[in-house]
């Protein structure tokens, strides 16, 4: 009977040709989008923002800042007479001031204590890249200083390629895995939300074989309200599965076919990522099933299970990285069970962490499911009674 079922689910499935399209088509329109969009964000091209140099102070310590300078952000464009009003409209994304009296600061004794380089960036450009250049500015200027000092004592010459900047090695850490890139956050980010809008298509289901009586019949033939939400429940749990490959084909494959960052699965632990994808789907279909019994009308159907989505894909850091948030919306971001859900597939495909790493994010989502489920078949026993 349960095969019988199942069947009848895969059927009306199958006649919703809108409802599967949306469970596989808007998550990876969202992943090409935002991967593409926010591909600078974590890796920002420093070197490639145009940017003018107005040099003021001609002496020898000033230039030879400017000279560090364009070894690692390249040749400034020249200094426009508009300069301003192309900084304003974002031409420009920056222009560094050299005043006078600049090499004199650099090659006193002691440290400066007025500002002598002015960083002017234009009005719209991201406040970390601002704070970026801004120190590698203040870097630059002590490299130069150090330098001066060095000479001064009567010291050797430094050797070629000597550089206070080769004392610090920055990088972000984990055991193994990718490195981090917009692709590496949107897939998971986006999966999770692919997979929890299973309610919208089951929401509708639902409504029609209660208003056409089949839950009734079915019932009066004696099958079981457990029987009945696991044939509902068991075909949305394949099509998670079949959501997650194609989103993780769309990462490796696709994505740099774009232009964007290739999805690396290099150093994961397979394992790991099953059993995360198999707790969020359990999650996804649980909260579908839940929702699905408690909405009365086609209206509520298509929209009550849609919002809640969205609420928990806004807070739970799936449409904006829980790492930009502040902390207080940091700790509402964790009442989110797509914040679980994509914690446990970053653990996965970034961390480079195994089952343990991610048991946590796995045992709220696996107490969440079984409250949804529990919830699904008393509302179930009291809507088709």
């Amino acid at each position: 009977m349960l095969a019988a079922l199942i069947k009848k689910e895969l059927i009306a499935l199958g006649r919703d040709v809108h409802g599967l399209a949306a469970l596989f088509l808007m998550p990876v329109i969202f992943i090409v989008v935002m991967s593409l969009a926010l591909k600078d964000y974590y890796n920002p091209p420093l070197g490639a923002l145009h940017h003018a140099v107005d040099s003021q102070d001609t002496g020898a310590p000033a230039q030879m800042m400017l000279a560090d300078w364009k070894r690692t952000h390249g040749a400034p464009l020249p200094l426009p007479a508009d300069w301003r009003a192309q900084l304003t409209n974002g031409q420009l994304k920056y222009v560094i001031v050299l005043q006078p009296g600049l090499s004199d600061a650099l090659d006193a004794d002691a440290l400066p204590t007025a500002a002598r380089v002015q960083l002017l960036a234009e009005p719209g450009i991201d406040g970390n890249l601002f704070n970026a250049l801004r120190a590698e500015l203040v870097g630059v200027a002590g490299e130069v200083k150090g330098r001066l000092e060095s000479t001064v004592a009567g010291g050797p010459p430094p050797p070629p390629g000597a550089s206070m900047a080769t004392l610090v090695k920055a990088e972000r850490f984990a055991p193994s895995g990718p490195r981090p890139t917009a692709v590496q956050q949107s897939v998971p980010a986006w999966l999770v939300f692919g997979m929890f809008f299973v309610v919208a298509s089951m929401s509708s289901l639902f409504i029609q074989e209660r208003a056409s009586g089949t839950l009734g019949r079915l019932q009066s033939l004696g099958v079981s309200t457990g029987m009945l939400l696991v044939s509902k429940a068991l075909p949305y749990l394949a099509v998670n599965a079949l959501q997650a490959v194609l989103m993780l084909a769309v990462g490796v494959w696709l994505m740099p076919v774009l232009g964007g960052d290739a999805l690396s699965l290099a150093g994961i632990h397979w394992d790991a990522l099953a059993v995360a994808l198999a707790a969020i789907g359990l999650a996804a279909v649980s909260l579908s099933l839940a929702l699905a019994c408690a909405v009365r009308t086609h209206a509520q159907a298509a929209t009550v299970g849609p919002v809640v989505n969205v609420l928990m894909a806004a807070v739970g850091g799936i449409m904006v990285p829980k790492f930009v948030m502040p902390a207080a919306m940091q700790h509402v971001a964790e009442w989110s069970p797509m914040n679980w859900g994509l914690e446990a597939l970053l653990t996965a495909l970034l961390r480079g962490g195994g089952v343990a790493a991610m048991l946590p994010e796995l045992v709220r989502l696996i107490v969440f499911s079984a409250v949804m489920l529990a919830m699904a078949a008393l509302l179930f026993r009291r809507r088709v009674a």
